[in-house]
């Protein structure tokens, strides 16, 4: 029998298990008569040290910063390293091997033997955020990439799947009528509790719309967008704007209600289109940052990635303006953070190890922060976070938790931003799939992280708290340690019996 959310507790004696769920009676937790506004906004491959707020200043983000400055921002907030399985997993709460969606199909490899490959699609039994907010009276929009539904969900019938999945080349418009059918638009944002949707389909990129793709002088971030999801408008002219102005307008439509935008920038994702050639030159000057080793002549593109983080800073900070002049902003809650870490093709950070698509730190370690005025007091949290506790997050602020009766993995983060304790636990990764790595499990306890290779067996070990840059594999030198969190990860995976690639010698 499942129970609501707040009946939950977490069972410390089994503290390897993935559902942690926080309780919520006993605790004085004063959200207001009126549900708050909610605005999550989610950032594309947006590395930890790519906003200013957390300490580094090569990219510029003055709109961040200041609203970094009242916020409650998280020291380690964790996604997955790709978007597909960080996207899943937000919207439903659920781990990797709930969806089966372990990384984005078209960039997995290796043999069905050596992955069980992803699905593209999110299945529909399971329920997004959305829908308990829409039957709780909110209104909600989505605007810009979505990435939850594959190209071809009737391919994804019978699964596990025996090949890699595929999707229409740049400039094919063939599925769009397809997708336009009720079939197809059950999984999009319109049938899953939204009342809008802009710009949100299977793309996971916005140069999908022009035959060149990335080598398109438009990248989709330049007007004509050619996406089949934003009508066009004359006075067009960059993508971000439009979304933005796109949340403005449904906000000045629905703030007679509690509403919900979910602004999900296709930014900074490659292709790195310069928002103008005066930002592009700024860029191109600065003299390279000491810390992380930001410096243009190093990576062609990042002079033009950095002026698309500071056009997604720049329309964070008209949004936030729209809601102090319309006396919005003291009862709207925004969260910001990115799906995974930075493209190594686009940026460099000499902090930490690995980048998009990697389960070290550079790859699943993003930039977070969560704000309501009079509610939320400045500071930072070094508890770690997953993007599972979202969800549940989400409904906490809506009033919700005594009426969702699904699963989910992650817990609220609340009692963190309100400056009470949360009990430890450790953070779960299952990418079942190889990508730009093997097939793995991970997990954070404290400060130490593990991952074990799924089909080989092999096992890395590192202390983050000393090594944040993972050089050191401890596997063989702390073996205590390496058997304690081994045996953790094994038991977690046993538990919930989460599946294994055919050629895992592991026995659970």
């Amino acid at each position: 029998m499942k129970l609501p959310i707040s009946n939950f507790r977490i069972y410390t004696k089994v503290m390897f298990l993935s559902l942690f769920f926080f309780s919520l009676e006993g605790r004085a937790l004063t959200l207001g008569e009126q549900p708050p506004n909610i605005i999550f906004i989610l950032a594309d491959d947006l590395g930890y040290n790519d906003v200013g707020f957390n300490g580094i200043k090569w990219v510029e983000t003055p709109n961040l910063n200041k609203l970094a400055q009242t916020s409650k921002v998280f020291n380690n907030a964790y996604m997955y390293p790709l978007c597909s399985p960080s996207r899943a997993a937000l919207i439903t709460g659920k781990d990797s091997y709930r969806t089966q969606v372990y990384a984005v199909p078209v960039l997995e490899t290796g043999t069905a033997e050596e992955s069980i490959y992803s699905r593209g699609t999110v299945q529909k039994e399971h329920t997004f955020f959305s829908e308990p907010l829409n039957k709780a009276g909110y209104k909600l929009a989505h605007m810009g990439k979505w990435h939850v539904v594959g190209p071809y969900p009737e391919k994804e019938v019978d699964y596990p799947f025996k090949d890699i999945g595929t999707q229409p080349i740049s400039g094919d418009k063939s599925w769009i009528k397809k997708h336009q059918t009720p079939e197809y638009q059950a999984y999009y944002p319109e049938h899953r509790g939204y009342h809008r949707n802009i710009g949100g389909s299977w793309w996971g990129d916005p140069a999908r719309g022009y035959d060149k793709g990335y080598k398109s002088k438009s990248g989709g971030y330049v007007a004509p967008f050619n996406n089949p999801y934003i009508k066009p408008k004359a006075d067009d002219e960059w993508l971000s704007d439009r979304l933005t102005d796109e949340a403005i307008r449904f906000i000045a439509e629905n703030k007679q209600h509690p509403f919900m935008i979910n602004l999900n920038f296709y930014a900074p994702h490659r292709p790195s289109i310069p928002r103008s050639p005066k930002l592009l030159k700024k860029y191109q000057e600065k003299a390279k940052d000491p810390i992380t080793g930001k410096f243009s002549s190093l990576r062609k593109e990042m002079a033009a990635f950095s002026t698309l983080v500071e056009s997604v800073d720049e329309n964070v900070g008209r949004l936030v303006k729209y809601l102090d002049e319309n006396n919005l902003r003291e009862n709207t809650v925004i969260i910001f953070t990115s799906d995974n870490g930075f493209h190594g093709s686009q940026t460099v950070d000499n902090t930490m190890r690995g980048k998009k698509g990697l389960i070290y730190e550079g790859g699943i370690k993003v930039p977070a922060l969560m704000n309501w005025p009079s509610h939320i007091k400045a500071g930072r949290i070094d508890t770690p976070i997953f993007v599972t506790d979202y969800f549940p997050t989400i409904l906490e602020l809506a009033g919700e938790t005594n009426n969702y009766f699904g699963t989910i993995d992650g817990r609220s983060i609340l009692p963190l931003v309100f400056d009470q304790a949360l009990p430890e636990r450790p953070l779960f990764w299952h990418i079942a799939s190889a990508a730009k790595q093997p097939a793995l499990s991970a997990m954070r306890d404290g400060d130490w992280k593990v991952i074990q290779y799924l089909v080989s067996g092999d096992v890395e070990l590192y202390n983050i708290a000393l090594d944040p840059k993972e050089t050191t594999n401890l596997f063989k030198i702390e073996s205590k340690k390496s058997d304690e969190m081994v045996d953790k990860l094994s038991m977690w995976r046993k538990h919930n019996n989460v599946p294994l690639p055919p050629a895992s010698k592991l026995p659970y």
